[in-house]
């Protein structure tokens, strides 16, 4: 079998942010209609990389080769010209334009006079999309899509400037199982039609699932390449955090104590107007110390309750809980917070964060009363309380006075979970609190869950990682169409009855 070619080398890549060195030597090599995953954990330098490739960064060091053709790109206008497109976690549409719109945003079809070609974009627009198995009205603005279309919209846009380098990173972040089946056809059709894919993600079953061959980068160097075939899971870990891992989750060893959290016949009315409700008259218990997991596929209403539970729905939910036998009507975040229920949500970036402002900021944000005093914050002790949680959760920074936005995904998410333990919560809500980390970083997390969780503290958990909810939790119920389905004990518990449930079975 011969070798496919080279359409992308790129050699000896340094890049330095002020003194601080984030790239150093890195070498990395793409061949037509391979998946290259690029891996590595949160702050090893794969987004540097990708910036650099794409045109975000002109400012380096070594040479970057496309189609045996040196290159280096101003802008991400010229990386696109060169048939380099990049598909981020978070989408770059434009909700409020058409389908059409958005996939001929900058490169418009005119006519001879000038005047805006709309047929002739409308029928390129079908065209594209019919590639990739959709057929939709493409006059449709992209927001009354759900995120599976949006997935293709995005890559659509790739097919229109005939993208031959196609970057996705964690593009699977928000797309239940069926869309991802969806998006891995459309990536083995790209490789057939010669397209080389970097696939960034931190979900061993994709990277081996999908991926031909792996390069890892670990602290800004280069770390090596192999084919999947011959690196094995431990050996990537090993090679991502520099240390061997005896397993994935650390032993958890519950200790339970009395009824903690309550909530009876609970419901919620569909927060987008919809005629029915997106949770229905749900109870459940939770004890000290018990993780209770809430398994559920998108739009079983399990992030809804969450979310109607702290708050974020105001108090038109009639609807009561239980914390410590103190009996508490649903109220607004902030009295939330003051009783000791708290939320992790699922997006760190839009609702879990303020990422301009610094790490002390954001960790004492919903606790900032305790550090004033006649209106004045006691800075001094906010930025003691800031050191002390993060040295607790090992939040890698050179200060906690550095923008929360310069943080890698794993030490954002640790920032945002540190906010909610500097408030000492009684309940904890936690809406995947894994997602976008790598696997070192997830496992601090799973131990900082065990820790407080031994310390009383009762967790209730959404993740769409079945192995993470497996592992984690004490005890499952399953929802489905806004209801509970089912409940397992730990032991009780497999992936079957599990996705069984969460499809009405």
């Amino acid at each position: 079998m011969t070798e496919k070619v080279s359409i992308l080398s790129m050699q000896n890549i340094s890049k330095s942010f002020s003194s601080v060195q984030v790239l150093k030597n890195v070498d990395f090599e793409l061949r037509e209609g391979e998946v290259h995953i690029l891996a590595g954990e949160n702050g090893a330098g794969k987004s540097t990389l990708i910036k650099i490739l794409c045109g975000v960064y002109n400012d380096y060091k070594g040479e970057t080769y496309v189609q045996n053709q040196l290159c280096k790109f101003n802008s991400v206008h010229d990386a696109a010209r060169a048939g380099i497109t990049v598909i981020h976690q978070e989408l770059s549409l434009i909700n409020e334009l058409s389908v059409v719109d958005n996939l001929f945003l900058g490169r418009e079809i005119s006519g001879k006079t000038g005047w805006l070609n709309r047929s002739e974009q409308e029928t390129e627009a079908r065209k594209l999309l019919s590639r990739l198995g959709l057929e939709i009205d493409v006059n449709k603005p992209v927001e009354e899509f759900p995120m599976g279309v949006k997935q293709m919209i995005e890559i659509a846009k790739a097919l229109a400037i005939d993208a031959r380098i196609i970057i996705f990173d964690e593009p699977t972040s928000a797309l239940n199982e069926p869309d991802v089946v969806k998006l891995f056809e459309i990536i083995q059709n790209l490789k057939k039609q010669g397209c080389g894919i970097i696939y960034i993600t931190h979900k061993m079953k994709e990277i081996y699932s999908i991926g031909d061959r792996i390069t890892v980068l670990r602290d800004g160097e280069y770390v090596g390449t192999d084919s999947k075939e011959n690196l094995s899971q431990d050996k990537l870990v090993n090679w991502m955090v520099g240390r061997e891992m005896t397993q994935q989750f650390p032993e958890r060893i519950p200790s339970l104590g009395k009824t903690k959290f309550q909530v009876d016949n609970f419901s919620i009315d569909d927060p987008a107007g919809g005629p029915f409700k997106a949770v229905k008259e749900i109870s459940f218990k939770v004890r000290e110390g018990e993780i209770l997991g809430v398994a559920g596929l998108q739009g079983s209403g399990n992030s809804e309750l969450f979310n109607g539970l702290f708050g974020t729905y105001g108090k038109k939910i009639q609807a009561k809980i239980v914390i410590e036998d103190v009996e508490h009507r649903v109220g607004t975040p902030a009295q939330s917070i003051c009783r000791g229920l708290t939320l992790l949500t699922n997006d760190r970036k839009l609702t879990g964060l303020v990422l301009n402002m610094s790490i002390a900021d954001n960790v004492t944000l919903p606790s900032l009363k305790s550090f004033t005093k006649k209106g004045f914050i006691k800075r001094g002790e906010e930025l003691n309380a800031a050191k002390t949680c993060s040295e607790r959760l090992r939040i890698k920074s050179h200060s906690v006075l550095q923008e929360t936005q310069t943080l890698s995904g794993g030490n954002q998410q640790k920032v945002a979970l540190g906010k909610w333990w500097e408030t000492n919560p009684k309940v904890l809500l936690l809406d995947e609190p894994t997602k976008g980390v790598d696997v070192g970083a997830k496992h601090e997390i799973y131990e900082l869950m065990n820790e407080w969780t031994s310390e009383g503290m009762s967790i209730l958990l959404i993740t769409s990682e079945m192995p993470e909810l497996l592992a984690m939790s004490d005890r499952i119920i399953v929802m489905h169409l806004g209801e509970v389905t089912a409940e397992f004990s730990r032991e009780e518990a497999t992936q079957e009855k599990i996705l069984n449930a969460a499809m009405g079975g």
